[in-house]
């Protein structure tokens, strides 16, 4: 089966809504993104790619989720609760092969106050449902190698670690990164699908709350 690219709606969850990105999002992502931290492991290049100011993180976000016909970026949103509607981070379905059934997950960040609250399990929920369901049969998900805490995260979803692209992106700062490569194949899709939506169930079904900086 060959696969076809998903329409560019948005997608419903339990604690976020996820929009297909739009210029006029950058100033709220720039407040949840433009920060030390998120860029430190790996983000945008790493942490000489963090822009300087909310210019740059504008041209930087214009570029960086830019959509093609084989790119889906969508800007991730609170749902419910006091900040309901509120952007804590930006995505991309990348990589869209249709012959090949393949995808990337990628180009992901988020707000710190989000992490480890049920956002980041919920859109991989989303964003592998949405590949599945229109025909993908391999995601890949990948993090810079020196990444133990994205690589922690994409293994909790439930991907299976390939192995490692040495020499395979350059960093902002000019040095080269080796990426460690994940993928979930359709095969598996059932059972990692059931561990994201026990790990929702086991959060609860409070909406995200933001902690004060």
């Amino acid at each position: 089966m060959t696969a076809q690219i998903p329409p560019a709606d948005p997608l419903t969850g339990r604690l976020v809504r996820l929009t297909p990105f739009a210029p006029a999002d950058v100033p709220e992502l720039a407040e949840a993104l433009r920060r030390p931290e998120v860029f430190a492991g790996g983000y945008g290049g790493g942490p000489a790619g963090l822009p300087a100011d909310d210019v740059a993180f504008e041209r930087f976000a214009l570029g960086y989720y830019a959509a093609g016909p084989d790119a889906l970026p969508w800007t991730v949103r609170l749902r419910g609760g006091e900040h309901d509607g509120r952007i804590v981070g930006a995505t991309k379905l990348g990589d869209l092969d249709p012959v090949d059934e393949s995808a990337h997950i990628g180009w992901t960040g988020y707000d710190p106050r989000v992490w480890a609250s049920g956002v980041n399990v919920e859109t991989k929920l989303l964003l592998l449902g949405v590949a599945f369901d229109h025909g993908f049969g391999r995601v890949k998900l990948q993090a810079d190698a020196r990444n133990e805490r994205s690589r922690a995260a994409i293994l909790r979803l439930g991907a299976t670690f390939e192995g490692l692209a040495r020499r395979h992106k350059r960093r902002a700062d000019g040095s080269w990164r080796d990426s460690a490569i994940y993928s979930v194949v359709i095969d598996e899709w059932p059972r990692v699908r059931a561990g994201l939506e026990a790990r929702l169930a086991a959060r609860g079904t409070e909406p995200v709350r933001l902690a004060a900086d």
